[in-house]
C-alpha cells in the first residue's frame, strides 16, 4: 500500500444472504483529504464504511486501512481510528465531561479532554447531562468521542442528518478544522452542499459500485455541464433529441412536470431553446436556471435524485 494512501480496497463485496450491498467496489482515499461517499439509501455506503471500520467482515475483496489489515492489526487500528455512526446513543445521566473522559480512557494515548470539548464548542455544556442536550449538541459530542483518541483517520456516517442549519454548520467547522490539521476524514452524506463544501474528492456510489469519482468541481464540469435550464411547456409534444442537441447544450432529461437541459453556455442555449419552442408551437409555462451541482451529476448518472 502506498504511503500516501489512508484507505485502499479492491473488489470489495458484502452480501447479506441474497442481498448484495457492496458489489465489487474499488476505492482509494489519500492521507490528509476529506473524502465523501455519496449515494441514496441502499447504495452500499454504510456497509462499505462498516467494513473499513472493522465492524463487519467483507464477503470478498481486499481492504487496507492506514497500511494495515483488520485480520492482523485490529488493536493498532482501533487506536488510530475515530468513528461516528449514523446514530449514537450515550448514557443519559452522564455529563458531557464524564462521557468524553470515559471515551478518553479507552485509548493509551490521546488528546486532553478539555481540549476536545472546546474543539466541538461544548464548553458551556460540560456539566450538562446528555439527555438535556439538543440534537446538534449530541452530534458534536459524538464527534468529540471519536476525536479524543487523536485519530489519524476519522469516519463520519451522515453526521448532520436531521440537524438544523446552525448545528450543521457548526459540525462543518469541526471537519474543516480537522482538515486544516492534516487529518483524513471519510464521510457519507445525503447533502450535496455539504459534500461540495467539505470534500476534496467524492465518489458517487449506486447499487454497491462507484459510478463516478473526482473533485466536486471536476464531476460537475465533466458530467453535468456548467448550468441547468429547467422548463415546462403546455402539453406540446417535443423532439427531445433535437432539444438535447441545441447549441450550448450537453443533454436533456425529464423531470417531474418538465425537462432539465444541461448546458455549457447559458447565453447560447436559452435563446436557442426559446426559438425551438416557438418554432414547435410549444407554449412555455416556466423556465429557470441554476448552476450545476453534485445533485445534477447524480441525477444525470442514475436517473434518480439523491434522497429518493
Amino acid at each position: 500500500m502506498s504511503e500516501n494512501l489512508a484507505i485502499r480496497c479492491r473488489g470489495l463485496v458484502k452480501r447479506y444472504e441474497e442481498v448484495v450491498a457492496v458489489d465489487g467496489l474499488d476505492l482509494e482515499v489519500l492521507r490528509g483529504e476529506c473524502f465523501g461517499l455519496l449515494g441514496p439509501n441502499g447504495a452500499g455506503k454504510t456497509s462499505t464504511l462498516e467494513v473499513l471500520e472493522g465492524l463487519i467482515a467483507p464477503t470478498a475483496g481486499e481492504v487496507e486501512v492506514l497500511g494495515r489489515s483488520w485480520g492482523r492489526h485490529e488493536r493498532e487500528l482501533r487506536e488510530r481510528l475515530g468513528i461516528t455512526l449514523q446514530e449514537t446513543r450515550l448514557p443519559e445521566k452522564l455529563t458531557v465531561l464524564e462521557i468524553v473522559e470515559l471515551f478518553r480512557s479507552f485509548y493509551e494515548r490521546g488528546r486532553a479532554v478539555e481540549e476536545i470539548i472546546a474543539l466541538v464548542a461544548l464548553e458551556e455544556k460540560r456539566r450538562v447531562w446528555y439527555e438535556k442536550l439538543s440534537g446538534g449538541q449530541k452530534q458534536r459530542l459524538a464527534v468529540a468521542c471519536a476525536l479524543v483518541g487523536d485519530p489519524q483517520l476519522l469516519f463520519l456516517d451522515e453526521p448532520t442528518t436531521g440537524l438544523d442549519p446552525q448545528s450543521r454548520r457548526q459540525l462543518w467547522d469541526v471537519v474543516l478544522g480537522l482538515k486544516a490539521e492534516g487529518r483524513t476524514v471519510l464521510l457519507t452524506t445525503h447533502y450535496m452542499d455539504e459534500a461540495e463544501r467539505l470534500c476534496d474528492r467524492v465518489a458517487i456510489v449506486d447499487r454497491g459500485r462507484v459510478i463516478a469519482l473526482g473533485t466536486p468541481r471536476e464531476l460537475i464540469a465533466r458530467v453535468a455541464g456548467h448550468a441547468v435550464v429547467e422548463f415546462a411547456v403546455d402539453g406540446a409534444l417535443l423532439d427531445e433529441a433535437a432539444l438535447g442537441a441545441l447549441p450550448g447544450a450537453r443533454g436533456l432529461r425529464r423531470t417531474p412536470g418538465g425537462f432539465a437541459l444541461t448546458v455549457d453556455r447559458v447565453h447560447v442555449a436559452v435563446p436557442a431553446l426559446l426559438a425551438h419552442l416557438e418554432a414547435s408551437r410549444a407554449p412555455l409555462e416556466r423556465l429557470s436556471t441554476h448552476s450545476a451541482t453534485l445533485e445534477d451529476v447524480f441525477v444525470t448518472l442514475t436517473g434518480r435524485r439523491l434522497r429518493e
